[in-house]
C-alpha cells in the first residue's frame, strides 16, 4: 500500500510541477492582456487562468493518500484529547483539560 501511495505521490508531484511551469508564463500572459486591452472587463483572462490552477489542484488531489493514515501518523485524523500524539498535543495546545496520560492526580482534599 505505501509503495502505490509512494509513486502515486511522486506522479502526482510530476504532474503539479508540469502545470506550475505551464501556468507561470500563462499567469503573465493573460495578466498583461488583460491590463493594456482588458478594458470593462480587466481581469477575465488572468482570473480565468487562477481557476484552471484550482481545478487542476483539486483533479490531481496532491496529498490524499494522507487520508489513509494511521491515528497515529503525524497528518492522521484525530480529534483533540483522543488517544492519538495528535490528538493529545491539539487538546494542550487548545488549553483545555489535559488529555488522559498527562493528568496528575491529585490529591483527596484533607478532612477537618
Amino acid at each position: 500500500m505505501i509503495f502505490r501511495d509512494l509513486l502515486l505521490f511522486q506522479l502526482k508531484l510530476f504532474l503539479d510541477g508540469l502545470i506550475d511551469l505551464a501556468l507561470s508564463p500563462l499567469s503573465v500572459v493573460a495578466a498583461g492582456i488583460d491590463i493594456f486591452f482588458g478594458g470593462a472587463r480587466r481581469g477575465r483572462l488572468f482570473y480565468t487562468i487562477l481557476r484552471l490552477g484550482e481545478r487542476a489542484d483539486r483533479w490531481l488531489n496532491l496529498y490524499e493518500a494522507s487520508d489513509r493514515a494511521d491515528a497515529d501518523g503525524l497528518f492522521g485524523g484525530s480529534k483533540a484529547g483522543s488517544e492519538s500524539y495528535l490528538g493529545q498535543l491539539e487538546q494542550r495546545i487548545r488549553g483545555g483539560d489535559e488529555p488522559r496520560g498527562f493528568r496528575k492526580r491529585k490529591p483527596p482534599p484533607l478532612e477537618k
